[in-house]
């Protein structure tokens, strides 16, 4: 173009093509290849719906899409719209709101008018690692367990780890109560429906409600669908957090989102690994995951709990090996605990926060590393206790640990209504003084 040269004005246009093959959660479309992108959304207008879907791969002579709905109402030859990046709008307006994957209010008769929204791209990079800031300082959970073992804080990524039936729902739903955040995102990814309106509606503390957003994708929806509630969840903690909020981002679960991915991966010919989860698969858990944090400036955080489904509490389980190395710690969630009606059934010794040692005072590290040498001692003697062969008077340190253990544990099972500076001091009182335990320099941290 010469210099001085007027740019060349550019017309609008839709992009349209024609299905013509239909597959269980699939269609291929022709006569787009040329224009259409990877990740393009598309839209089949029926007469009673709008079906939509996600461009997975294209060829020389047709593409093939994701659908996010069923395809029992497409047909041969029907009319497909091509949209560009799939884009939601969040915004004060979903606050005490339950979203579905296209970002609409669930029960809407009509669109709600969205106060202080934003049109924000649904996939996009996490922030750049050399600008963020570091991780904050913890901040209260509402339990002793948390306000003291095993701190959260602000802008770190934890795993909750935990098979079925052990009150994992239950304790997110407290933390959602219960840690400090201006804003709670909650994502309810391949959830039961009847789950999803008893989470929201018995779960969840309506208290605070008017600070909370769920996205939900529930277990019949296909696999498209419960990736993309999943990305709509992380782009709203993004808007608040841009907003100067600091969100609470709790994710239930990180499992059933890969179990999409790997579903719509291999729809899309991707080549199966360890238990048919393709390679891909630690790229987009990283993705998502990195996409929670600390933010920018004068920014807010995003606090993110990531629930991980453990069958048969295989820790070792390909998902739970992915993102155990991914976050910034791991809550396990024991049966055994559980079983015996301690809840929250947090399984101290073998859960850790890298918060630590750097988010408690020098004291409470050494208070913390003598609980843990306790419980770990009492763990050692329990086999011997059930088999009534410990003989009491002969170790101090071990009559010690057998005597503190219920206290220990009631403890973990308490709430802490008045921060934690006070549980601190309660598991001080139980605990006693320190020349009751070997020297704390002897003693590992737990920081892995």
């Amino acid at each position: 173009m010469p210099m001085g040269a007027a740019s060349p004005s550019f017309t609008l246009y839709s992009l349209w093509g024609t299905i013509t093959e239909v597959a269980p959660g699939m269609v291929k479309i022709a006569g787009i290849s040329e224009l259409a992108g990877v990740g393009n959304e598309i839209i089949i207008e029926k007469q009673d719906t709008s079906i939509l879907g996600e461009i997975l791969s294209i060829s020389g002579d047709c593409v093939t899409a994701l659908l996010y709905s069923p395809c029992d109402a497409i047909r041969i030859g029907d009319a497909v719209q091509i949209q560009q990046e799939p884009r939601i709008e969040p915004g004060d307006h979903w606050l005490g709101q339950i979203i579905n994957y296209r970002g609409d209010i669930t029960g809407a008769t009509s669109p709600a008018v969205p106060m202080r929204a934003t049109n924000r791209r649904l996939n996009t990079a996490p922030l750049p690692a050399h600008a963020r800031r570091g991780i904050g300082s913890r901040v209260a959970t509402g339990w002793m367990v948390t306000d003291t073992l095993l701190p959260i804080c602000q802008g770190q990524r934890l795993g909750l780890f935990a098979g079925s039936g052990v009150g994992k729902s239950t304790f997110l739903g407290s933390l959602a109560a219960g840690l400090e955040a201006d804003r709670v995102v909650i994502a309810l990814i391949g959830e039961r429906s009847r789950e999803v309106n008893e989470f929201v509606r018995n779960t969840l503390p309506q208290s605070i409600m008017s600070k909370t957003v769920v996205v939900a994708a529930t277990a019949s929806e296909p696999p498209g669908a419960k990736k993309r509630a999943a990305y709509c969840a992380i782009t709203a903690a993004e808007h608040f957090r841009d907003e100067g909020h600091n969100v609470l981002f709790l994710f239930d679960s990180i499992t059933r989102f890969a179990e999409a991915h790997r579903e719509t991966a291999l729809m899309a010919g991707e080549t199966p690994a360890l238990n048919a989860f393709p390679p891909s698969t630690v790229r987009v858990i990283s993705e998502l995951a990195e996409r929670a944090g600390p933010g920018l400036g004068n920014k807010g955080d995003i606090t993110a709990i990531y629930s991980v489904l453990v069958a048969g509490s295989d820790m070792e389980e390909p998902v739970a090996d992915m993102i155990r190395g991914i976050l910034d710690g791991h809550f396990i969630l024991s049966r055994q605990i559980a079983e015996r009606q301690r809840y929250p059934a947090i399984d101290v010794l073998r859960s850790v926060s890298r918060a630590l040692p750097h988010a408690a005072t020098d004291d409470e590290n050494a208070l913390i590393r003598r609980c843990r040498r306790t419980l770990a001692l009492y763990e050692e003697l329990e086999p011997m206790l059930r088999a009534n062969l410990y003989e009491f008077g002969k170790d101090m340190d071990s009559d010690n640990a057998i005597a503190l253990f219920p206290l220990l544990d009631a403890f973990m099972g308490t709430k802490s209504p008045d921060g934690i500076a006070s549980a601190f001091e309660k598991l001080l009182i139980i605990l006693g003084p320190d020349d009751k335990m070997p020297p704390a320099e002897n003693t590992p941290t737990t920081e892995g």
